[in-house]
């Protein structure tokens, strides 16, 4: 391919200014860090050096947030005010309602499975022969990103006719027993379901890793203690290990709880929101994006940012409790 170099020419010019002037940036802090007073220079340093991130910040979080509180409150094109119209819609119209259903089923069934199946699976490998070939089996799906594992799994879930061959897995196990074979992601409520195990599945691994290595960290008195004292495998699990690993118990539900709000690519790579199995991410894309529904969308967006943020405020709390 030849390279144009008159037609590229404004391109080049647009990159070497923006080289120059990251440049004239860097030396610029860097001047004002060597010419600071020498009196409490350690804070005058962190603040020249911190301002340009916290500026860029600023910039790249705040404003886009100001932004779109303020569409939300604004019709799908962005020309009037339409007060509270928007998150009237959002409590009020069935398909909105489904959407909030969705997320709620979501938000209250992955921690709680992600951590259970974790938990269990952590306990059941701990110091076993094959610990760590077990661990990086259930790790591995870690590495696949959430569009790739819902590819993945739609084979799992494909579905033919009858008089035809089953290419999905389930399928396949199905009518191997004598059953029919079903529509596993049109069928609501129990396609988000479905659509559950493959979040799962995916983030088991995490909550294994981190919820093993606390279990690793119980002091071997206590444990050797609650041998001595003749308990059982039940009670030294619900006496013993559970309440000894509770704050990694909670920072893995509160980040599953996180990462489960903010959900898109599974929902979108594997129904697209069809069948009502739509989420508040997936849903404020098509409104903002596919319907042209700005205010909608941004209405979306604003909600979401509020469930998420109690979450975010007691992780940061319970992180501080723990220093």
């Amino acid at each position: 391919m030849d390279f144009d170099f008159a037609a590229e020419q404004p391109k080049l010019v647009q990159l070497l200014i923006g080289v120059a002037a990251f440049l004239v940036v860097v030396a610029v802090i860097l001047l004002l860090v060597d010419r600071a007073p020498m009196r409490r220079r350690a804070w005058t340093h962190a603040t020249i050096l911190l301002l340009p991130a916290v500026a860029l910040l600023s910039i790249g979080l705040v404003v886009p947030a100001v932004r779109t509180t303020l569409l939300s409150f604004m019709s799908g094109d962005g020309m009037r005010w339409v007060g509270l119209d928007n998150y009237a819609w959002m409590f009020t119209q069935p398909e909105a309602l489904t959407v909030l259903r969705n997320t709620l089923i979501w938000v209250l069934l992955v921690p709680l499975l992600v951590t259970s199946v974790g938990l269990l699976y952590a306990v059941m490998v701990d110091r076993t022969r094959f610990e760590s070939l077990a661990k990086s089996l259930v790790f591995l799906p870690m590495a696949i990103s959430f569009v790739g594992a819902g590819i993945i799994w739609r084979f799992v879930y494909a579905y033919r006719a009858d008089d035809q061959d089953q290419i999905g897995l389930l399928n396949q196990l199905v009518v191997a027993m004598g059953g029919e074979p079903q529509q596993w992601l049109q069928e609501s409520p129990t396609n988000t379901l479905f659509l559950i195990v493959v979040m799962v599945w995916i983030q088991a691994g995490f909550a294994t890793v981190v919820l093993s290595a606390a279990i690793k960290g119980i002091p071997a008195e206590i444990v050797e203690a609650a041998r001595l004292d003749g308990a059982s495998p039940a009670q030294m699990f619900f006496r013993v290990t559970l309440p000894s690993i509770r704050s990694a118990v909670v920072v893995v539900a509160v980040t599953q709880s996180i990462a489960t709000l903010k959900l898109f690519d599974i929902v979108r790579t594997m129904t697209g929101g069809q069948f009502d199995t739509s989420v508040i991410a997936n849903e404020m894309y098509n409104q903002a994006f596919r319907y042209g529904e700005t205010g909608k969308g941004a209405a979306l967006a604003v909600f979401l940012f509020a469930l998420v943020t109690p979450i975010v405020i007691y992780q940061i709390r319970q992180r501080r409790e723990v220093r």
